[in-house]
């Protein structure tokens, strides 16, 4: 991961606690205009941010597989589904389906994801930052701000 990339991540966690509060700030608030901000952010904190450089969320976030991810996967590795399962997944504490274990199996070491055509849906969606309802989900932008530049970036632009 490239210094930079390690910087943002660690000023995330040295403010950890004022972004909690800016959190709760924007819960109670409700601005209105919060997803276009988040929006912004986001294209702007990608436009030099290059996750093939850091892919710190493969190497640390199991995304839950959602039934149709699972076909999909099998599918493309020419596998059964129960197959892909027994080889890939385990149930997690609330039932759903995660791999077995971290990093990603299908992170290759170039950083590229080998099924990235057909990843599961989490991971295409990921950060979530370029998502509507941001209000809704700004605990989960949070959590993904100790694990992704690109969050710890727009908190950082956020709080100005």
């Amino acid at each position: 991961m490239p210094p930079t990339y390690q910087t943002l991540l660690d000023k995330f966690q040295s403010q950890r606690k004022d972004f909690q509060l800016l959190v709760a700030r924007l819960k109670k608030k409700k601005p209105a205009h919060l997803d276009e901000e988040i929006q912004r952010l986001h294209e702007e904190a990608f436009g030099f941010i290059d996750c093939l450089q850091c892919a710190n969320c493969c190497r640390s976030l199991g995304p839950r597989l959602l039934e149709r991810d699972i076909q999909r996967l099998a599918r493309y590795l020419r596998m059964r589904p129960v197959d892909f399962i027994e080889k890939y997944l385990r149930r997690d504490e609330d039932g759903e389906y995660v791999f077995q274990s971290m990093p990603c199996p299908f992170l290759g070491p170039d950083n590229y994801c080998q099924v990235y055509d057909v990843r599961p849906r989490a991971c295409a969606d990921y950060p979530h930052t370029q998502q509507t309802g941001q209000l809704k989900i700004i605990h989960l932008t949070f959590n993904n701000a100790s694990i992704c530049p690109a969050v710890a970036y727009i908190f950082d632009k956020l709080d100005k």
